[in-house]
């Protein structure tokens, strides 16, 4: 049975829409605040299937990358008290939310340039720099650098591979699915049993 074929074709007819750059910006505005699914699984494909684009894609979703934290920022800064709880119940992260403000204790805003980077839920890192009233203005230069970094990366990585890189994951999609899938669940297992 092929399940992720027929995903990653309609993928790939979507990524060429000539509205996917404006869902792309979307995407990436809400990734940094609120949405749960990182942008990289949009960006990677816009990027397979417009190489030409790639640069221009890779700093759309980096500025509004971090247009997004800035507003997750703010909901920390200003909304937290209200709203706080169901946040932090909404991303089941009660936990992740104290090692958080803890690694800010350790590391300062630094931690910004890190969490912009990895695939960390970077939206807890931007509500969480709200609620501890991390300066403003180094937080969105980080996180520039920090997303950027990341961004550019993925991009740069997919246009180097080229046709070659989609011939492969087209081929090989199937394994590539359910082996991405075996991890997530692997990495849930662990995680709840930590």
């Amino acid at each position: 049975m092929k399940l992720f074929e027929p995903i990653y074709s309609k993928l790939m007819v979507w990524a060429k829409h000539r509205h996917a750059e404006r869902y792309l910006a979307g995407v990436s505005f809400a990734e940094s605040s609120f949405f749960p699914i990182p942008v990289d699984v949009m960006l990677a494909p816009m990027v397979l299937a417009r190489k030409d684009k790639a640069w221009r894609l890779a700093a759309v979703t980096t500025v509004m990358s971090v247009l997004g934290g800035m507003a997750g920022y703010l909901i920390g800064r200003f909304l937290f008290d209200a709203y706080g709880e169901q946040l932090l119940n909404y991303f089941h992260a009660h936990e992740s939310f104290e090692a958080i403000k803890q690694s800010y204790v350790e590391h300062g805003v630094l931690i910004i340039l890190l969490a912009g980077f990895t695939p960390v839920p970077y939206k807890i890192f931007t509500i969480a720099s709200g609620v501890m009233s991390i300066a403003f203005l180094p937080f969105v230069l980080l996180s520039l650098i920090g997303r950027g970094a990341r961004f550019f990366l993925v991009a740069g990585l997919i246009r180097l591979g080229g046709d070659a890189l989609e011939e492969t994951i087209h081929k090989k999609i199937e394994w590539l699915g359910w082996g991405t899938l075996a991890l997530v669940a692997i990495g849930a297992t662990v995680y709840s049993l930590s």
